[in-house]
């Protein structure tokens, strides 16, 4: 099977999975947490250009899960959280992964955070290693291991 179609059914699979844990995903930890992930791959080479940045929040805005929240406040967060890292990414970086953190208490949120960091980083068909690298830090950040998504 073609990498390509691996990344597919993976991120297929992945949401599929937070689809049945929809009415479990509504805590602001979790919230704050899913926009710091987005944010966090939308920079993961180290910069966001504009394009980049409005195709992450339509993927936000299009997501099933994610709307057990008011979308505004999905989309302030997820900015607020682009122009930390696009202020300075590595010091932003720290403070998005804080956020990131948020979601450690509960395992199942913790989870669906690194489901959406994979979701959002393969939604173009490639899921680069800048990519990969951010999801994997949140992993840890979160106390999950990585080879449990196979970062």
């Amino acid at each position: 099977m073609a990498l390509w179609d691996r990344i597919k059914e993976s991120a297929s699979t992945m949401q599929t999975q937070l689809m049945a844990k929809k009415n479990d995903l509504k805590s602001g930890a979790f919230r704050d947490a899913g926009m710091a992930m987005c944010a966090l791959v939308a920079a993961a080479d180290g910069s966001i250009d504009p394009s980049e940045r409005q195709k992450v929040a339509q993927l936000i805005m299009s997501n099933e899960v994610l709307q057990n929240f008011p979308a505004e406040d999905l989309q302030r967060r997820f900015e607020a959280n682009c122009d930390r890292l696009t202020a300075d990414f590595d010091f932003g970086k720290v403070s998005v992964l804080q956020e990131v953190a948020k979601a450690k208490k509960k395992p199942a949120e913790a989870r669906a955070v690194i489901q959406i960091g994979i979701i959002i980083g393969g939604a173009d068909g490639d899921f680069d290693k800048d990519e990969q690298a951010v999801v994997r830090e949140a992993c840890y950040a979160l106390g999950l291991p990585p080879h449990e998504f196979d970062l």
